[in-house]
C-alpha cells in the first residue's frame, strides 16, 4: 500500500518543528526556476509501491507538460518518512521546490510558517478556480478563513471494509451501526481469526479515527479560540469505543497494540480479520493477492442512537495537496503545472494509477471511479467527511493524541481495563504537552 500523507508523523520526533527551526531535516535542493522561466523542481510524495513506480506514472506526464509549455520539470520523488522535514527545513532556508505534494493534514502548520504561496483569487483563477474542488477536499487545504495554502491533488476517505465470503458463511449483513459492527466482530472472532484489524501503534492511523469518531459524538478537539480540548466527555466516549474493539470487546487481536506498518491490511487481506477501517486500498488488497469481489465498502457505521450533539461525519477527509513554494522564481510556471496536474485528463491518469479519487468534480464522472468500492468513497467525500483541525499546531494534535491511544492499547492488549477515566487521565496528560 502507498503511505498516506500523515503516515509520516508516526517516523518523525515530536520535536520536529523545533528541528526544522534550527534548519536540520533532510537535504534540499536550490529553488528551481530561479533565473530560469523554462526550468521547475517538484517534490512529489511516494504515491506507489516504491520511489521507481512513482517516477514511472509520472514521467511521462511530466514529459507532456514539457511537449505542452516549454517548461523542463525536474522531479524527485520524496519518501513520506522524509517529505515534512524537508519541507520544514526548506521554509527555513528558502531554499526549496518550485512545486510540492503535502499531506493535507499538514495544511495548516504549513500555512503557519509562510513559506508557501497563499492560493489567493488572482492564483486561484490561473488554476482554474476554487469551484471546480471536491469543497471537502478544499476545506482541508489551510485555516478557515484564510486563502488555501495547496490545492486538492488526490483524494481519499475512510469507509468499512469487509470479507464478503466470512460475513456470507456467517449469514451477516455489513454492520450499519457500531453496535452492529461489535455484535458481528463478536460472531466472527474464533478459530484464530478476529472480527477486525486495527493499527494501535500506528500514530495519525489512531488520530484519524480518534477525529471521526469524535465527530460522531459531537467533539472539538480544539476549541473556537485555538485551545487543544482533548479530554471532553465526548473525545473521551470516542477514543474509549475505539480503544474497546481490542480491549472490552476482544473483536480484535491483541498483537494489533502493536501494528503500525499496513499489518492490520495484511490480516484483512490474507483473512486473519474479517473487517477493516481503511482508506480507499483497491491497489493494497490486490497487492496481497485478493480480487475485487472478495470484499465490500460500507461507510463507517456510527452509534445508534446518535449521542447528544453528534454529526453526520464518517471520515476525516484525507489526501494530498499539491503547494507552490513562496521562494518560487518561477510563479507562473508553477501555477501552469499545477493547473496541469489539477486538469481533468491529468487527474483521471493520476488517481486511476493510484487507486484514489479526483479532488476535481468533473474528473470524477469518468467510470474508472464508479467501482462499487469507489462509489461508496465518493459519497462519504461528497457528504460527510471533514478536515482534521485546520489549526498549526496539527501535527502536534497527531502526535500527542495519537501516542496516547498507543498506551492505551498497549495497555489493553496487556489485560488491563480501559474505564473512562484512564482515557481521560491520558487524553488530558496529552492536552498538557500542547500547552493547554
Amino acid at each position: 500500500m502507498r503511505p498516506t500523507p500523515s503516515r509520516a508523523l508516526a517516523v518523525l520526533a515530536a520535536g520536529l518543528l523545533a528541528t526544522a527551526a534550527a534548519g536540520c531535516g533532510g537535504g534540499t535542493t536550490s529553488g528551481g526556476g530561479n533565473g530560469d522561466p523554462k526550468t521547475l523542481t517538484y517534490w512529489a510524495s511516494n504515491q506507489g509501491t516504491d520511489l521507481a513506480a512513482d517516477r514511472k506514472v509520472l514521467d511521462p506526464e511530466l514529459a507532456k507538460f514539457e511537449k505542452q509549455t516549454g517548461i523542463k520539470v525536474k522531479l524527485e520523488v520524496v519518501p513520506w518518512t522524509d517529505l515534512l522535514n524537508r519541507i520544514l527545513a526548506a521554509t527555513t532556508s528558502g531554499q526549496g521546490p518550485d512545486v510540492l505534494n503535502i499531506g493535507n493534514t499538514w495544511s495548516a502548520s504549513l500555512q503557519a510558517t509562510g513559506g508557501l504561496l497563499p492560493f489567493d483569487s488572482a492564483a486561484m483563477a490561473e488554476v482554474g478556480g476554487a469551484q471546480r474542488f471536491v469543497p471537502a477536499a478544499l476545506a482541508a487545504a489551510g485555516a478557515k478563513g484564510r486563502d488555501p495554502a495547496a490545492v486538492p491533488l488526490y483524494s481519499l476517505a475512510y469507509g468499512l471494509y469487509y470479507n464478503k465470503k466470512m460475513f456470507a458463511d456467517a449469514n451477516l449483513e455489513p454492520p450499519g451501526t457500531w453496535r452492529e459492527l461489535i455484535d458481528a466482530g463478536r460472531e466472527l472472532t474464533k478459530d484464530g481469526r478476529y472480527g477486525i484489524a486495527i493499527e494501535g501503534a500506528s500514530i495519525p492511523e489512531n488520530v484519524h479515527q480518534a477525529f471521526t469518531l469524535g465527530q460522531m459524538y459531537g467533539a472539538d478537539f480544539f476549541a473556537p479560540d485555538g485551545r487543544p480540548q482533548f479530554a471532553t466527555p465526548q473525545a473521551v466516549a470516542a477514543v474509549k469505543s475505539y480503544v474497546d474493539l481490542l480491549g472490552k470487546e476482544k473483536i480484535a487481536a491483541p498483537g494489533n497494540a502493536e501494528y503500525s506498518a499496513n499489518q492490520s491490511l495484511n490480516d484483512f487481506a490474507t483473512g486473519k480479520a474479517a473487517m477493516l477501517l481503511w482508506q480507499a486500498t483497491t491497489s493494497g488488497l490486490t497487492n496481497l493477492g485478493m480480487k475485487p469481489g472478495d470484499w465490500g465498502v460500507v461507510p463507517t457505521p456510527r452509534p445508534s442512537p446518535a449521542p447528544p450533539g453528534g454529526r453526520n461525519i464518517t471520515s476525516m477527509v484525507a489526501g494530498i495537496n499539491i503547494a507552490v513554494f513562496k521562494s518560487t522564481g518561477n510563479r507562473e510556471g508553477a501555477l501552469k503545472f499545477v493547473k496541469f496536474m489539477t486538469g481533468d485528463e491529468e487527474q483521471k491518469i493520476l488517481n486511476r494509477a493510484y487507486g484514489s479519487l479526483p479532488s476535481v468534480v468533473s474528473a470524477q464522472s469518468d467510470p474508472a471511479f464508479d467501482t462499487a468500492d469507489l462509489k461508496v468513497f465518493k459519497g462519504v467525500l461528497a457528504t460527510s467527511a471533514a478536515p482534521l483541525p485546520q489549526v498549526p499546531q496539527e501535527s502536534q494534535f497527531e502526535t500527542a493524541v495519537g501516542t496516547a491511544m498507543k498506551e492505551l492499547f498497549a495497555d489493553a492488549a496487556a489485560g488491563r481495563p480501559i474505564t473512562e477515566a484512564k482515557v481521560r487521565e491520558r487524553l488530558a496528560a496529552a492536552q498538557q504537552q500542547m500547552g493547554g
